[in-house]
């Protein structure tokens, strides 16, 4: 999900990889992925986002995430 930021790409980097290497140290298959990281990102959502602006944060995110799956 590239996008300007304003984090250095170290600092994205490094979080990014520690998320992916958790998943690696439990074997977590796709599913089993995809679960733990939809959950973390609600929590986020709840805890850290004003429940007014949650749904459209969330509709936005989205657009994010399809645009970069769907990107050639």
């Amino acid at each position: 999900m590239p996008q300007q930021s304003k984090y250095s790409d170290s600092q994205f980097e490094a979080i990014m990889h520690d998320i992916i290497l958790a998943l690696e140290t439990h074997q977590a298959n796709r599913d089993l992925s995809l679960m733990v990281l939809g959950n973390v990102i609600t929590n986020i959502f709840q805890q850290q986002v004003n429940e007014k602006q949650r749904k459209q944060m969330a509709e936005q995110f989205t657009q994010v995430l399809l645009k970069s799956i769907n990107a050639k």
